[in-house]
């Protein structure tokens, strides 16, 4: 049992140096520990303070970059913040593999987002739905009217849909408004627009609202993408039915196929953490995506006539290259300049290269050496090095 009190009363009304000093004085930290905190790395302070509330700290990991892609014909480096050991090695490798037969082919992404607004409590479901159907384009505009620059730039409402459902609480109605939110995440844009409407909705409705916000299950901003690998560089005939047992696997059995997804996202997350995206709002939108039709693997495989492994992947990335954190972390900055990307669209399809070839690389350790064994000659490194120092 801890033996200090946790209640703070005006924390987030304190420096960080009177937050930090409160933090040491309640729980016992060292003066070397205190130090350690006091250290906010390529960030200022003042800077950090005005991200979140309650800050005390800077949390770093390490920054690496991977190699060798080539994607729609462009080469990339392509920068990952990951602790995972092996991971980013891993990456480089197949990344080889792929580029050796062509690199990554990826599709073009629609920037488009889904705003929800939760109608409840209605009078009459029927009337409720022609009513909106009737008012459709005006309900557009007043969306569009919130945010004149993103529609200057040629984005806004593109289309809505009417959604009725029925919940333990009642019938409802969700509105959709399907909006082209270009380079950006979009949350910003889609939740004003839905806050706009939702009162002329509940009006249309004869009913209340409730909810209005972005959903994260971004089905209208789909990544694919498509790579051959190599069948000797991967390790052979074997090593390629290995991996097409490994897919097998995964497609019959949630319990594996949670492991697969995962290990795609490994390299998703880690560009989208370099970036400054939302990371939470990317893995949620992948694994809900994963289980529209019952759990099931994100990527699929298949081998081609000469023996060699095709590797596909689908899933939607809602990823942003203004505002938010993008725009404000130092280091979010300097990896989109590595990437050399000119847009949203661009980054995605890098962030669903680096899943697949990510994933390759899973199932070729997993169905070969085993997973542990690439983690382990890090650690061996690092106990070799430790020695020598």
């Amino acid at each position: 049992m801890n033996s200090y009190s946790s209640e703070i009363s005006g924390f987030y009304k304190l420096s960080i140096s009177e937050r930090l000093k409160l933090i040491k004085e309640k729980v016992g930290l060292t003066d070397e520990e205190t130090k350690v905190l006091k250290n906010f790395g390529y960030f200022e302070p003042e800077s950090m303070d005005i991200l979140i509330e309650n800050v005390i700290a800077s949390y770093q990991l390490p920054y690496s970059i991977a190699c060798n892609f080539k994607i729609n014909g462009k080469d990339y480096l392509v920068p990952m913040v990951i602790e995972e050991p092996s991971v980013v090695a891993a990456a480089s490798n197949v990344a080889r593999m792929a580029r050796k037969l062509g690199g990554f082919h990826c599709e073009k992404i629609k920037q488009v987002m889904i705003g929800q607004v939760q109608i409840v409590k209605i009078k009459n479901m029927d009337d409720a739905v022609r009513n909106i159907e009737a008012n459709k384009e005006k309900i557009i505009k007043l969306a569009n009217e919130k945010d004149p620059i993103l529609i200057k730039l040629g984005g806004g409402v593109i289309d809505l849909e009417i959604r009725p459902i029925e919940t333990i609480k009642g019938p409802m109605i969700i509105v959709h408004l399907l909006v082209n939110v270009l380079d950006a995440m979009g949350a910003n844009a889609v939740n004003t627009m839905a806050e706009t409407v939702a009162p002329y909705l509940a009006e249309l409705c004869e009913g209340q609202y409730l909810l209005r916000i972005i959903s994260n299950l971004a089905i209208h901003r789909i990544a694919k993408c498509k790579a051959t690998f190599d069948k000797d560089m991967l390790g052979g005939p074997q090593a390629v039915e290995a991996i097409i047992y490994a897919y097998a696997f995964a497609k019959a059995d949630p319990f594996r196929a949670a492991t697969h997804n995962k290990g795609i996202m490994n390299g998703i997350i880690a560009l989208a953490s370099a970036t400054g995206n939302d990371t939470r709002a990317i893995e949620a939108g992948a694994h809900t995506y994963a289980a529209l039709n019952g759990y099931s693997p994100l990527s699929k495989f298949d081998i081609d006539s000469d023996g060699n492994l095709i590797g596909e992947l689908e899933l939607p990335l809602a990823f942003g290259i203004i505002g938010g954190l993008t725009k404000t972390h130092p280091l979010a900055r300097i990896s989109l300049k590595i990437l050399g990307i000119n847009s949203a669209e661009e980054l995605a399809q890098v962030a669903v290269a680096l899943g697949l070839c990510q994933n390759v690389a899973a199932l070729r350790a997993l169905a070969s050496e085993g997973i542990q064994a690439g983690h382990m000659k890090l650690h061996q490194r690092k106990k070799q090095k430790s020695n020598e120092d």
